[in-house]
């Protein structure tokens, strides 16, 4: 795409959070910041912290240490700082946390209050015996006793282990064991699409697999934990201690445990969302997540240390119908909404009549992150609900990153699908398979300096973290997605590297060929794989879903891909599923479709939302 979509207007401009922090400087403009940012990371992260007014009791002597090398850097050295100080230093009415059940129960806690339940809290859980370095498990949905956990385990040096709420036993015992937690936070239950989800009962299967687990605290859901009435002992951290673990899935069954710090994530969640959301004191974000994925963490700590205020929505944001969303952002006056491409597909089935008749007038953003987006429904959130007023701010990163690598944001235009730069910061690159820097074509998305969300690490597994992102290229970071940088400067990420397809010697990525499937008017989803062939080497195939399932549609479909990206790309075959393997934020996972289809072990399926797509991609294989 080459034409923008969005351009920033002047009062957009002045009110941006990006604009202080240039004033503040002194850089003249968003390139000239950028690009000292990326030569001079000791620098910019001297000036984020500065901005962002990070609270230390004992100052850092230096920013950075890179005697270990780029891959193990060391920030704020010598500082003495709990980010909770950063967190919960703002006016005690203001509200800090709105929430609103699927049930449609509503609860708000300004940061008076939220301060006095992380106190109680973090007593209780001293009085528990957890400490500095122990770590427990946090399995709750998104309600306002997950941000006071978080918060109140942060307080007493202790490392949060946040775990998706809609876990099985077996994946909240797999991750609780790799870090040998000590207490498990879970409730009794909640609602999903009107049904009851037993979350007390599956804590109780997974921690009978968990012998370091000594105590299980279940709160009800709308209840209060019984503390007793106490001040916590004070506890002195390091800006480098360890702070959480956030699992991702793995290919080979191991989940991989992320470690972060103190002065890591929580202050690069605040920069993406004060640079690129443009939340500030007393403005509103909602995120569509769960405290298991990161954006659940970066939601909470990035908007309590800008001074924000989170809007949580504990349920299916289309039940009891696809308007459910648009209703709960008015009614919050939600400034900043993340969403997913994967669920604006879903709403726009409906078309739009859900999203009318809703007050958005607070909206000024959309946020989005988790996969590529396709043209169709970008435009059609971008012109319809949003009526070409509110940008989508694209952003796009990690787990490993503690947010963005790229993104759109408020001082630059932007196109449909696209990213207007690289996060200050992030000195990000697109290179080829030797390392060398490439434009005009489709390369490896690297980062070339350390910044300070960079992961300190997997849990416990030095080794694995160095060979998944440091043994390509010399001290150079390669993340695992295929990235464009075009003509204008913007750039285009094409899906996860590994997910590559070589067809006749012609490397294309599966998000490129999905997007003209989804074009379709009857197609709502796909995913695209290769499979061995003789002939080409590869041969693709593709898995939709859509109403009609025949030979007819099927045909129809590998011709457009044929007519599009040229007649040796043609699909091998089209198959037409009921639902395809997604985790539970709504990414689609191709090596699950792969693996199933080729007979192969599927690797880690914890965070499948449903398992049963799997079978079915299975008997497509059989019956050919």
């Amino acid at each position: 795409m080459s034409d923008f979509a969005w351009h920033p207007t002047r009062d957009a401009i002045e009110r941006a959070q990006l604009t202080r922090f240039l004033r503040q400087t002194g850089e003249p403009d968003f390139d000239a910041m950028l690009a000292r940012s990326q030569q001079d990371p000791a620098w910019f992260t001297s000036e984020l912290i500065r901005f962002l007014d990070i609270r230390f009791t004992r100052p850092y002597d230096r920013i950075v240490d890179l005697a270990d090398g780029i891959q193990w850097p060391r920030w704020c050295v010598g500082g003495e700082m709990n980010i909770v100080d950063s967190c919960l230093r703002w006016p005690e009415r203001q509200p800090a946390v709105i929430w609103e059940g699927e049930e449609g129960f509503t609860r708000t806690l300004s940061y008076g209050e939220l301060e006095r339940e992380v106190t109680k809290w973090a007593a209780g859980l001293q009085s528990l015996g957890v400490g500095m370095g122990d770590a427990v498990g946090i399995h709750l949905p998104m309600v306002p006793e997950t941000v006071i956990a978080l918060l109140a385990l942060a307080r007493i040096g202790a490392v949060a282990t946040p775990l998706f709420s809609g876990y099985g036993a077996a994946a909240i015992a797999t991750r609780l064991n790799d870090v040998a937690a000590k207490v498990l936070i879970t409730c009794d239950g909640f609602p999903r699409r009107g049904k009851w989800v037993n979350a007390h009962q599956t804590a109780q299967e997974a921690i009978e697999q968990c012998p370091t687990v000594e105590h299980v605290i279940t709160l009800d859901r709308h209840g209060v934990a019984d503390w007793p009435e106490a001040k916590p002992a004070p506890v002195r951290t390091q800006a480098e201690d360890p702070l959480i673990v956030i699992y991702t899935s793995g290919t080979t069954g191991k989940p991989k445990g992320i470690l972060h710090t103190h002065c890591g994530f929580p202050v690069k969640s605040a920069q993406g969302m004060a640079f690129h959301m443009d939340i500030g004191p007393g403005d509103r974000i909602a995120w569509i997540t769960d405290l298991g994925w990161m954006m659940g963490p970066w939601l909470i700590y990035g908007a309590l240390v800008l001074g924000g205020t989170i809007v949580l929505y504990d349920g299916a944001p289309d039940y009891p119908g696809p308007e459910r969303l648009w209703q709960f952002t008015a009614r919050h006056r939600v400034n900043t909404l993340g969403i997913s491409p994967t669920l604006i597909r879903t709403l726009a089935e409906h078309g739009t009549g859900p999203a009318k008749g809703h007050d958005l007038s607070a909206l000024r953003y959309f946020g989005s992150t988790g996969e590529p987006w396709n043209p169709d429904p970008w435009m059609w959130l971008f012109r319809e609900v949003g009526e070409g007023r509110i940008p989508i701010m694209n952003y796009s990163g990690g787990t490993e990153c503690s947010g963005g690598i790229l993104a759109n944001h408020p001082l630059a235009p932007g196109k449909p699908c696209g990213f207007a730069a690289a996060c200050p910061g992030i000195a990000a690159d697109v290179v080829d398979e030797h390392g060398a820097p490439i434009r005009g074509a489709v390369g490896e998305l690297a980062i070339r300096q350390p910044w300070i969300g960079q992961a300190r690490g997997f849990w416990r597994d030095r080794d694995r973290y160095m060979q998944t992102y440091w043994s390509r290229v010399p001290d150079v970071w390669i993340h695992g997605d295929w990235a464009e940088i075009d003509a204008d400067g913007h750039w285009f990420i094409h899906g996860r590297s590994d997910d590559t397809l070589k067809i006749a010697g012609k490397r294309v990525g599966p998000a490129e060929v999905e997007s003209i499937l989804v074009a379709h008017a009857e197609v709502v989803e796909a995913a695209v794989i290769g499979i061995p062939d003789e002939r080409k080497g590869s041969a693709m195939v593709c898995f939709c879903v859509a109403p009609r399932h025949d030979s007819g549609l099927a045909e129809e479909l590998r011709s457009k891909v044929a007519e599009e990206m040229g007649k040796p790309l043609k699909p091998e075959r089209v198959h037409f599923v009921d639902a395809l393997p997604k985790t539970r934020n709504g990414k689609i996972m191709r090596r699950v479709v792969r693996a199933a289809y080729l007979g192969e072990d599927p690797g880690d399926l914890m965070a499948l939302e449903n398992p049963a797509a799997v079978e079915q991609i299975r008997e497509k294989a059989r019956n050919g």
